[in-house]
């Protein structure tokens, strides 16, 4: 999934970075030429200078394919309007803007900004579990956050649709908790299907459900 960031300081860096490493295609916007040849220089990933904030620096940036923005900056007012912009003008799903000030967090909610955050430790885990897609919400963070027990609506088109679990991708650090189908729990066996609309729970570390996300092609656009 192609995610884009807004601010390219260490907040920025690290989270691209992070993303990056994790399967996803970010692409960072700044307008300090100096970062953005840092920025370019250290990770492989498409930066573009400019301000953020612009509706037409984010169309040259392909915010419309972007399955989300996070605004990074240290200036919550920068972060708001960058947020506004991609949600307003390039209908993105989703937005999260850090909040440097704590007693903004609550205006900018109000202002259309999805997820706002003070804590900038938080960021890399807020855009996995709030912004990769509307299939996949996590239920528990378990291992001082390495490891979850996560909720994935199976999508229409599903690529393993019919298909027993036996005969499904599974990362070896990863396992299948439970299928609800038409509000029926089914405790999974080799032998069980797993259908369109079918609610799995899965037990996993974070790099083996990144893995079982991709192979799932969950959260494509």
């Amino acid at each position: 999934m192609r995610v884009c960031i807004v601010g390219g300081g260490n907040v920025g860096f690290y989270l691209a970075k992070t993303l990056s490493e994790n399967g996803y295609t970010p692409v960072l916007i700044d307008d300090d030429p100096a970062l953005c040849r840092r920025v370019a220089d250290s990770l492989d990933l498409t930066v573009v200078c400019g301000d953020g904030t612009l509706a037409e620096v984010q169309e040259g940036a392909g915010v419309a394919s972007c399955g989300a923005l996070a605004a990074v900056t240290g200036r919550d007012e920068i972060n708001l309007i960058a947020c506004q912009v991609a949600k307003q003008v390039f209908k993105v799903r989703r937005t999260v803007a850090r909040v440097t000030n704590p007693k903004n967090t609550g205006v900018l909610k109000t202002l259309g900004v999805d997820t706002a955050v003070s804590a900038t430790d938080n960021l890399t885990q807020l855009i996995e579990r709030e912004v990769e897609t509307a299939a996949i919400r996590q239920l528990l963070p378990l291992a001082e956050g390495t490891a979850s027990l996560t909720e994935v609506l199976v999508p229409e088109g599903f690529v393993y649709a019919g298909k027993t679990l036996a005969q499904i991708a599974v990362p070896k650090d990863a396992v299948i908790v439970s299928v609800t189908r038409a509000g029926e729990l089914l405790i999974p066996r080799g032998d069980t299907r797993v259908m369109e609309n079918d609610k799995v729970v899965v037990l996993a570390k974070n790099t083996a459900f990144h893995e079982l996300a991709r192979s799932w092609k969950l959260g494509d656009n």
